[in-house]
């Protein structure tokens, strides 16, 4: 079942808003799916630094003297910021790759959630509300962003389980549905390189639109393919660092909404999910037609 929500700010104005928008989006849609919850907020950079998401089931543990210890092993300045099981981990924009191996080898029990210039992922089990007050979403601000409220059919209910999935900097994908095709496409997958950390369908699909962009499609060119290539009923709403999209299967069985205004895009899995949103009323409402892509770009 599950419930996806997806905001795309054209409006700056709004940005201050963006994490109690979202919120509230996904909240209204709780009954779609009690079993884990996550969102990704996508915040401006300053083309210096990048950010490293991590979570640890044992916070306390994991996080403490943990900037230190980068710093020392990056030899770079290193911040951190603890949000309840995840921290957000502030490093030079060349040091992330070295500074995802330091984190594995220094913390292994740590895991990275995302990574890149704009993007932060929270998600863990529990209801939306409780999700996301843990990690005070709602005091956010952003550009654009993505949630997810889970019925677990296809793996365990974890942490790792839930979505967003993020495979590639700056990007990440929720999904309502079930990949057919999931196994194969990931032993394909991981021949050329690709590495997963769990048995979800919908990390696949994260990570087939990553190695499709990595040949240098954008990310409307790769969900048009992923509509040939992945087998199932999917709606995907996907993010980037300036781009947001959606697309469903060509059956469409799963339920989406979406709607536009000339201060942002928006998408839920049913209408109530809009209702609380600005200007609402006189937007251009609509169902995203069957194997069609949509997407916007900053």
């Amino acid at each position: 079942m599950c419930g996806i929500v997806g905001l795309f700010l054209k409006d700056r104005g709004l940005e201050p808003q963006l994490g109690a928008m979202l919120s509230s989006m996904l909240v209204t849609l709780t009954d779609r799916g009690p079993d884990s919850a996550g969102i990704a907020i996508y915040g401006d950079t300053d083309h210096r630094h990048a950010k490293l998401t991590v979570q640890s089931a044992d916070p306390k543990r994991d996080f403490a003297g943990l900037a230190g210890e980068l710093q020392g092993a990056l030899d770079a300045p290193v911040s951190m910021q603890v949000k309840s099981t995840h921290a957000v981990i502030l490093l030079p924009q060349d040091k992330v790759e070295e500074g995802r191996a330091a984190v594995a080898r220094l913390r292994p029990d740590v895991r990275v959630m995302s990574s890149g210039d704009a993007i932060e992922i929270y998600k863990e089990v529990g209801l939306p509300r409780d999700v996301l007050s843990r990690f005070g979403v709602a005091g956010m601000s952003g550009t654009h962003g993505i949630g997810h409220t889970r019925m677990a059919t296809e793996s365990a209910v974890t942490t790792l389980g839930a979505h967003p999935f993020s495979t590639g900097p700056d990007q990440c994908l929720v999904h309502n549905g079930s990949l057919s095709n999931h196994n194969n496409l990931r032993r394909t997958l991981k021949h050329g390189g690709m590495a997963f950390e769990t048995e979800n369908d919908t990390e696949v699909a994260a990570a087939y639109l990553t190695a499709e962009m990595a040949k240098g499609k954008n990310l409307g060119q790769a969900l048009e393919g992923a509509v040939d290539d992945l087998d199932g009923f999917f709606t995907f709403v996907v993010g980037t660092k300036s781009g947001f999209g959606v697309v469903r299967d060509a059956i469409a069985c799963k339920p989406a909404i979406m709607a536009e205004t000339d201060r942002y895009v928006a998408f839920g899995s049913e209408y109530r999910a809009l209702v609380s949103l600005p200007g609402i009323d006189a937007a251009r409402v609509w169902e995203p037609e069957p194997a069609t892509v949509y997407f916007w770009e900053r």
